[in-house]
């Protein structure tokens, strides 16, 4: 009975509004994930504690590539001041920018887990989010790099045969390198670069005590190229950004501002106390009227405030009497109310019975 005490009253400090007269100089992170300041995050964020300050480099120059399509589909292009942030959450993600340690959010469906990471990053300016998805079948060596040494014997068999000889010749090696979301995130840069890693809590454990190294240490190495340092010091491999591409020295990669990671869970299971020890954690709450009203406003730039609210209300209330909801059905269910030709009000009726299906439910589709 304590435990489920002090879980309760851990939901409520997370879902505590921010207090009127409290002094937030200190944050950078802010919760309106609105446009990024002129001013550049390496002009106030301070120096990394010494603990966690990383000497990688040569540091690529200029700011990261953006991507504002997949930003607008996870955030909308309303204004996202709307949307309430609790001082816990923005307490925790400037702690981990201060700290430079991962942030592991865990909370229910449509809390916005995932969302956490593209918020920073267009508030703070940190440019593309990279996305690493988690399965049962994912390796460490999947979100670091993918070295293709098939198509690099068919490359040089291809070219032989071209050249009328037998000679095994194959382009630039690093053209069969890809960087992972995990190894491109530690691609040395003045800023930090802003890594999603979903569904951590599925993988397994020989994942989790590798990550648990790469994030203590800031680095990893690339076996294939490092065998070959001594003949090929500095080779140029692909990175999972578009078109993008990094020059590796030594086969070493180590970061210079260590990645603001965002590792979501959705308690599957409990990760190893080796890696919380090197992370923040952050409990999400379940969403509430007012932050999906914020939501569906940052996305619906039309729509009768009365009905969204309606609308909202009647998706809450279903969540707590039916199952969980997820964010995504609700808004779903706007874009068909205030489609020009969408569906009229007995059909909407209908169709909410079936869109608003619970996600947990045991019965089949």
């Amino acid at each position: 009975m304590e435990g489920n005490g002090e879980s309760g009253r851990t939901a409520r400090r997370a879902t505590a509004p921010e207090p009127q007269h409290a002094s937030h100089s200190w944050w950078l992170y802010r919760g309106s994930a609105g446009p990024a300041p002129a001013a550049p995050v390496t002009d106030r964020l301070p120096p990394p504690p010494p603990w966690r300050d990383f000497d990688g480099g040569p540091v690529v120059p200029g700011p990261p590539p953006r991507d504002e399509a997949a930003t607008l589909r996870r955030l909308g292009a309303g204004d996202m001041t709307m949307r309430r942030v609790s001082v816990q959450e923005a307490d925790m993600v400037n702690a981990a920018l201060f700290l430079r340690r991962p942030l592991i959010v865990t909370g229910p469906l449509g809390s916005g887990r995932s969302s956490l990471a593209y918020r920073v990053s267009r508030e703070l300016g940190l440019g593309r989010v990279l996305h690493w998805r988690i399965t049962g079948s994912t390796t460490l060596a999947d979100g670091l790099y993918d070295y293709d040494a098939v198509g690099r014997l068919q490359d040089a068999a291809i070219r032989g045969a071209s050249r009328g000889t037998d000679t095994d010749t194959a382009g630039g090696l690093g053209d069969f390198f890809q960087l992972g979301p995990l190894g491109t995130a530690l691609i040395p840069r003045e800023a930090p670069r802003v890594l999603l890693i979903d569904d951590l809590d599925k993988a397994d454990l020989d994942l989790l005590d590798g990550l648990t190294g790469i994030i203590a240490d800031g680095e990893f190495r690339i076996p294939e190229l490092s065998r070959i340092r001594s003949r090929e010091p500095d080779v140029v491999v692909h990175t999972d950004d578009p078109d993008g591409t990094y020059t590796v020295h030594h086969g070493r990669i180590r970061c210079r501002a260590f990645p603001f990671v965002v590792i979501t869970c959705g308690g599957e299971r409990a990760l190893p106390a080796d890696l919380l020890r090197h992370c923040l954690c952050l409990e999400m709450p379940a969403p509430s009227a007012e932050r999906l009203a914020g939501s569906l406003a940052a996305r619906f730039a039309t729509g009768d405030g009365a009905e969204r609210l309606t609308l909202i209300r009647d998706f809450l209330g279903r969540s707590l009497a039916g199952g969980a909801l997820a964010t995504d059905q609700l808004l779903d269910s706007e874009y068909l109310r205030t489609a020009p030709s969408g569906p009229d009000e007995a059909s909407l009726n209908r169709l909410l019975h079936a869109l608003w299906r619970p996600l947990d439910s045991a019965d089949p589709v």
